[in-house]
């Protein structure tokens, strides 16, 4: 079961979001595959802080089905050399996209994202592919 859990990233929750037809999804096809999720403690700000009023029950019900991981001192400990790995190539990300990426690597998960051009720079990072 272990090996089944995967870090999404907020790119598969507002994709998710915003498609009328659920099914056609990248988060469905990942369900589809015998995936089980879990995401960032920052994917989940970002979602609540751009949400408005009117989807915020929406967001809450998705967010009872999904393991919400921490930012701890390990993630945080990843990202300083995660960064300082990207800072020295010249291929800095941002801050959020730094901690979420983290956060998959210190849990010891892959993760899915639509945001490959970001993601793909980091070392160690698996990224499920499509």
């Amino acid at each position: 079961m272990a090996d089944n859990l995967i870090l999404i990233d907020t790119s598969i929750l507002i994709d998710f979001f915003r498609k009328t037809d659920k099914s056609k999804t990248h988060w469905i096809a990942l369900v589809n595959l015998g995936y089980s999720f879990a995401v960032s403690t920052i994917s989940k700000f970002e979602i609540f802080a751009g949400a408005k009023p009117e989807q915020l029950h929406f967001w809450q019900k998705i967010f009872e089905h999904i393991v919400v991981l921490s930012v701890d001192e390990s993630t945080v400990d990843v990202a300083v050399n995660v960064n300082a790995n990207l800072k020295q190539r010249s291929k800095q990300i941002d801050i959020a996209d730094l901690l979420i990426a983290s956060t998959a690597i210190s849990n010891g998960l892959r993760i899915a994202t639509l945001n490959r051009k970001h993601f793909e720079r980091i070392e160690n990072l698996r990224i499920i592919e499509d």
